[in-house]
């Protein structure tokens, strides 16, 4: 189990403006990730270092993003402004996770626009919409050299999580400590006086660290 991706859903300036927001004060550029025909949204990626990427996301006009929980979730995060969403840890075999929450993991996909399909399979989207400090599983089914972080020049890493929650709470629903994902990445947990969820990421810039 490790640190997948984090997931912030599109502002009021839609997805490439919130991507071209976020990329100045990174001092990168998003590229476009494609489509999630399954869940009715569209993304655009920043891979980071260590096999993590950042992904900014938005529902599209199309009758999967009212069905999919994933693309429930986007919506209702944008609706609310946009911001961070959610976040992903990757596990080498999501039936154990299935055993453990006792149902099945949903197939997912995205179409790239040079369209080579990434394919995974995730589970644990209603546990984020309940409670948006919880993260999401997924297994990738797709070769490593086509993960979203690849490419990646190692100059931009994830340096630290600021999350409103309880890391006990987090640690029961992973199955194990909440550091073993997150062994590369300090989390400063904060007692939540709203909604739990991330409030903030610390990314390490060749311009120094910036909290988004």
């Amino acid at each position: 189990m490790r640190l997948d991706h984090l997931s912030y859903a599109a502002g009021p300036d839609g997805l490439e403006g919130t991507a071209a927001r976020l990329g100045a004060a990174l001092g990168q550029e998003f590229t476009d990730g494609g489509v999630h025909p399954r869940f009715g949204t569209r993304n655009m990626i920043l891979p980071l270092a260590d096999g993590t990427y950042l992904e900014i996301v938005e529902v599209l006009d199309h009758p999967a993003s009212d069905k999919a929980p994933f693309g429930q979730a986007v919506r209702a995060r944008s609706a609310l402004g946009g911001g961070w969403l959610g976040w992903a840890v990757a596990v080498p075999d999501i039936s154990v996770v299935e055993e453990r929450l006792g149902r099945k993991a949903a197939p997912g996909s995205r179409h790239r626009p040079d369209g080579t399909a990434l394919r995974w399979k995730q589970i644990g989207i209603n546990g984020l919409i309940a409670d948006p400090q919880l993260p999401f599983f997924l297994e990738w089914e797709t070769s490593a050299d086509l993960h979203p972080s690849s490419g990646a020049d190692g100059s931009v890493s994830l340096a630290g999580i600021e999350i409103a929650g309880d890391p006990q709470r987090v640690s029961e629903w992973l199955g194990e400590s909440v550091e073993a994902p997150l062994e590369d990445v300090k989390v400063d947990w904060v007692a939540p006086h709203g909604t739990p969820g991330i409030l903030a990421a610390q990314v390490l810039t060749p311009n120094g660290t910036v909290r988004i």
